[in-house]
């Protein structure tokens, strides 16, 4: 293993070297060290021995029967094997081999076995096909499937005839005395079945798409896998070609409108940033609502951290508690199982892909004024006559510096990514790597990543496997960015830059707004720069005792490191009052994760089904920080030794650990009827010692309606009814709430003291959600497919830190202070609109809606006003009472502009002599009350997609929707201010939009008044607007080429477009607001813009 490390080591100094070729042949060379590790050992199929007892049973359930106790997969043309005749098999402790002979015996059917799959093909007959006058020849080709992979085992046969052949382990075929006017089919389950003319070809490749329905598919499920047809739960598979059309180092990003009820707050336009997800509503109040995800059986916490996409097989997203039980305490917000790609057997697969291109900022409909028209605007203030700095004349109309395209420019993307698979059954390795860079479209912000994947399964023995895995990342920032703020709000009267191209320094009378400072003076020497570690080393090990009792073990160590350094130069705005700052800042965290797991697979009297597993699991978390900041010092040096005074030093250590014992048990009976039950009990670190524990379970039950006897509807493929309910959990997200905390950095008259700083709660308890839901399956004409969903989730003991008196020192304490409820709807849709060999037009669309309401608030209090989120004085709050949504606004309500003197006008509540209540307007802001005036739930959301492929063409287009619910836009507060804020631009009104001028005009702006205290742009439902929007998230074209002639299977060009439309009526720069703080909010402060994207690429499969 060492060797290994060091060679991966050496592998990645060479990528940063060249970034391209080096890599390739360090790559290719490591890894074909791996493989030629691999020596001669029995066969899987030789060692495979099974016990059967089943009598006068269809071949087809004889057949999953042994795919049910062992690994092995047959592939067939049901339409040429005929599997529905009936055998019987007694056998005991026999090689899977004999088997496999005595059940085919007489039945007219050979099979092949390549590793774990076995082709069925009609036995060999001589052809009754009378050669016509055609000249007979040999034909030959590849099988591939829609991403160029080989598929070994399909089938290939003269149309009307018995004469016909499979394909090899590499997809190769030879079928020879074929006539000139023959048609070849080809098939191989799920997949289409083609149909070609030979004409005087003598070489045919095929691509096969994959058909509608594919009921035999494994997903992966909590701690392991499941037919999709036995399967009780709400999940939904992304798999990657569903990934590929967005370019995004971010894992998250690339759910955005592709599974419903899975909410995506898209990172912003800076290169490297990550999203935020919200999966069926919002289940808590003040703790996190990222989902757990869990990385080829590893829980790896609230993120994927620096997870290269283009190493993701599937993202499988579990959503109800049939699916999320099974992670206890973890698994309340929903749960993303990732599967990386596995390696390859019997075979070198070489897969490489490049793409890059330019990105654009996209500032949305927020237009901020130029020269003239901010000039204009002053001159229509009530009290232009009390402007009064210097420069105030109509020169000005024609002093226009525009700070967006100074500070922006055309971002460049590269991303590389390669990978090497191969081996034997008995050892076989994947080594990936790649290599994202972006600079920022704004200038100045530059992003690398560098990636690396090594996998390796090893069975030295038929019971024995080793599964050694290796990930790391590194990634580097350089940030010498513009100043995103001045884009918007620098005056266009002002210029960075002299009459003579000096840069002007600070506070210059040069410039209308004298009290402000050149951000781009301090750039000359401010800068900051980060590096991420992040490694991740497994050594997982099966043990198989029988054929249907296993032990599996996963071991994992998880590391990341993240040094930050800046440096704010003596001469700059932020360094000339302590004569220089120097920063530095170090983080280690390491986690550590086991689980231990017995699993049981067995199949009884060929009908009766069970798959159990019984599981231990620990996980724990440290982290250690330190910080130090050092002033005054000679410009020019970067280091702390050099400077004069320390300023601050802080550090810290973080701790938490949990574990766990978990049960499940799936059952089916002739694949009809299933049922699932799920148990756990989870202790943890940070709750209080009378609440330490907490168990969680599941129950869920399927009905598989079209595989009962009576069900005899030919244009129904399947149909199947899901029903579920248990429980899930949430933790605080404070590590110690259960403790009296003091801190013992305080000092009094420089001596050192203790203060307290936390009053602990003992009883402090779980966040518990109560889930249940029934869902349909449903597939039609093997066109159609339909999947819907409804559920409701009751989340009790609500954690939040309730505000108490300061006296003490202490201004809130932990308590569990309610209950909230998740209602909600979901539905997928798909249909191949046109399926033919030559064209395939396809469709996929999802929505989902939620209705989210607080039910209960313990103890005395009827209500809770809880801030925006954002944390930004004067913005909006948010009201918690019970019949609520949780996110619902609480602000003075809007009633517009007084049509006769153009006074703002707000609501207040009156009460008469008989305590009747009504609302009527006043002009005095402090005289309106707070109301419910909306909420940031949108009604409903989702996504839609067409592909459509038309011989080696393809086409793909994205689109993502989300209608209703209220964005509160607080940077109008400060760009549509009414002249309160003469130190920033101002934003163009909307169409739409009206400023009062005169007596009689109906408004939507009140009269600017330089300086303006009206309070107009003070925090009101004025700022409340429609999220409403569809987008077209992206638009790719590609053509496909086989050149066999040099050794490639598949070659892909194409182009795609990123964010290239947004349909909506929202005022700022996006209705898709970015996370902050890594969490969802309704607020749009002033954010980096999103990016349109324009990228062109290429994929190699050798």
């Amino acid at each position: 293993m060492e060797n290994y490390y060091c060679a991966i080591v050496s592998g990645l100094q060479k990528i940063r070297e060249s970034k391209l070729c080096k890599a390739i042949r360090g790559g290719l060379f490591f890894v074909m060290i791996c493989i030629t590790q691999a020596f001669a050992s029995d066969s899987y199929a030789q060692s495979t021995r099974l016990s059967l007892n089943i009598e006068n049973q269809p071949l087809q359930k004889i057949l999953e029967v042994i795919e049910e106790q062992t690994e092995f997969r047959f592939m067939y043309d049901a339409t040429v094997v005929d599997v529905h005749q009936r055998k019987s098999i007694q056998c005991k402790d026999q090689p899977v081999t004999k088997i496999l002979d005595d059940i085919f015996k007489d039945s007219g059917i050979s099979y092949k076995i390549d590793d774990r799959q076995i082709a069925l093909s009609r036995s060999e007959i001589r052809s009754s096909y009378q050669q016509t006058s055609q000249q007979q020849r040999t034909v030959t080709g590849t099988v591939t499937d829609q991403r160029g992979e080989p598929l070994p085992g399909a089938t290939v046969v003269i149309k009307g005839t018995t004469q016909g052949t499979v394909t090899d382990a590499k997809g190769n075929y030879s079928l020879s005395n074929v006539p000139g006017d023959a048609t070849l089919v080809f098939s191989f389950v799920g997949m289409e079945t083609q149909e070609i003319n030979v004409g005087n070809k003598t070489k045919i490749n095929v691509t096969m798409q994959e058909e509608a329905v594919a009921l035999q598919e494994v997903v992966a499920v909590g701690y392991g896998t499941q037919r999709r047809e036995s399967l009780t739960g709400s999940l939904q598979v992304v798999k990657s070609d569903k990934l590929k059309d967005i370019t995004t180092p971010s894992t998250e990003n690339l759910l955005n409108g592709k599974v419903p009820g899975v909410y995506v707050a898209s990172g912003s336009g800076q290169p490297g940033s990550t999203g935020a997800i919200l999966i069926r509503g919002k289940s808590t109040i003040n703790g996190s609502t990222d989902p757990l995800w869990v990385i080829d059986g590893v829980i790896v916490g609230s993120s994927p951290g620096a997870l290269n996409p283009a190493d993701i097989e599937t993202l499988t997203v579990l959503k109800d508690a049939a699916s999320t039980a099974i992670y206890g305490s973890q698994g309340a917000n929903g749960v993303i199982v990732v599967t990386t790609k596995k390696p390859l057997v019997d075979k070198l697969s070489v897969n490489f892909s490049m793409k890059g291109g330019g990105t654009r900022l996209n500032n949305g409909n927020l237009k901020v004024m130029n020269g003239a028209e901010l000039y204009d605007y002053y001159k229509s203030f009530s009290n232009a006559e009390q402007i009064s700095f210097p420069r105030w004349n109509e020169d000005l109309r024609n002093s226009n510096f525009d700070w967006w395209k100074f500070a922006s420019q055309t971002g460049v993307i590269q991303d590389y990514n390669m990978s090497v698979s191969g081996g034997s059954a008995q050892l076989k390795s994947l080594l990936s790597v790649g290599i994202y860079d972006e600079k920022g479209a704004v200038k100045g912000y530059d992003y690398t990543r560098y990636n690396f994947l090594f996998k390796t399964d090893y069975t030295p023995f038929e019971w024995l496997t080793f599964k050694p895995y290796l990930y790391g990342s590194k990634n580097d920032i350089d940030d010498r960015q513009h100043s995103v703020a001045a884009m918007y709000s620098n005056l266009p009267w002002d210029s960075p830059y002299d009459e003579n191209g000096n840069i002007i320094g600070h506070y210059s009378d040069k410039w209308v707004n004298s009290n402000s400072t050149n951000y781009v003076y301090d750039l000359q020497w401010d800068f900051a720069k980060s590096t991420t570690y992040e490694f991740s080393g497994n050594f997982d090990f099966d043990l198989r005792f029988t054929d249907w009792l296993t032990f599996s073990s996963v071991n994992n160590f998880r590391y990341s490191g993240y040094p930050y350094n800046s440096y704010t130069d003596p001469r700059s705005s932020g360094g000339m009052g302590v004569k220089g700052r120097i920063y530095e800042y170090q983080s280690n965290v390491t986690r550590r994760y086991t689980n231990q797991l017995l699993k049981l697979n067995k199949v009884l009297n060929g009908v009766h089904s069970l798959n159990a597993l019984l599981g231990y699991e620990f996980n724990d978390y440290h982290s250690k920080n330190i910080s130090a900041t050092g002033v005054g010092f000679v410009p020019g040096f970067q280091i702390l030794d050099v400077t004069s005074k320390p300023e601050a030093v802080t550090g810290s250590i973080s701790e938490w650990a949990v574990q766990s014992m978990f049960a499940n048990v799936n059952y089916s009976y002739n694949n009809r009827y299933l049922g699932q039950l799920s148990l756990r009990r989870d202790g943890a670190s940070n709750f209080g010692d009378n609440a330490k524990y907490g168990n969680f379970f599941s129950i869920s039950g399927g009905w598989n309606i079209h595989q009962e006897a009576f069900f005899n509807v030919d244009w129904i493929n399947q149909l199947k009814l899901r029903a579920s309910y248990g429980s899930v959990g949430n933790r605080p997200s404070s590590l110690y709430p259960q403790y009296d905390l003091y801190s013992v950095s305080q000092t009094y008259n420089e001596n050192p003291g203790a203060l307290i700083s936390q009053i602990g709660n003992k009883d402090l308890t779980w966040e518990k959600t109560y889930t249940t839901g029934i869902g349909l399956d449903a597939s039609f004409l093997d066109r159609l497919r339909l999947t819907f969903d409804y559920y409701e989730k009751n989340t009790s003991n609500l954690l939040y830190r309730v505000p108490v008196s300061g006296l003490t020192g202490v201004t809130s304490i932990w308590r569990n202070v309610g209950e909230v409820r998740n209602r909600g709807f979901e539905a997928i849709v798909g249909a191949d609109i046109i399926k033919n060999k030559n064209l395939l037009w396809t469709f996929d669309g999802n929505i989902g809606l939620n209705r989210n309401k607080v039910t209960k608030l313990y103890g005395e209090k009827t209500e809770i006003i809880v801030g925006d989120g954002v944390g930004i004085a004067g913005s909006a709050n948010i009201l918690l009472k019970p019949g609520l949504d949780a996110d619902s606004w609480y602000l003075r309500e809007w009633a517009g502009v007084d049509p006769q003197t153009g006074s703002p006008l707000w609501y207040k509540t009156v009460k008469d002599e008989k305590g009747n209540v009504t609302r009527e307007t006043t002009n005095k802001y402090e005289e309106a009350d707070q109301v419910v005036t909306g909420t940031f739930t949108p009604k409903f959301f989702g996504g839609f997609s067409t592909n459509l492929v038309w011989k080696q063409f393809d086409m793909n287009a994205v689109f993502g929707y989300s209608v209703g619910g209220k964005i509160y836009n607080y940077t109008r507060q400060e760009y549509d201010s009414d002249g309160a804020y003469t130190d920033r631009n101002q934003m163009k009104l909307m169409s739409g939009w009206k400023r009062w001028e005169k007596p009689g005009d109906i408004a939507t702006h009140p009269l600017p008044a330089y300086n303006n205290s009206s309070n107009s742009n003070k925090a009101s439902s004025r700022y409340l607007e429609d999220g409403t929007y569809l987008k077209l998230r992206s638009l790719s074209f590609g053509y496909n080429f086989s050149l066999p002639k040099y050794h490639i299977s598949n070659l892909r060009i194409y182009l795609n477009g990123e964010n290239l439309l947004t349909f909506t009526g929202y005022s700022g720069v996006d209705p898709e607001i970015p996370p902050y703080d890594n969490k969802i909010v309704g607020v749009t402060t002033t954010v980096y813009p999103s990016t349109r994207k324009f990228i062109a690429g290429i994929n190699l499969t050798f």
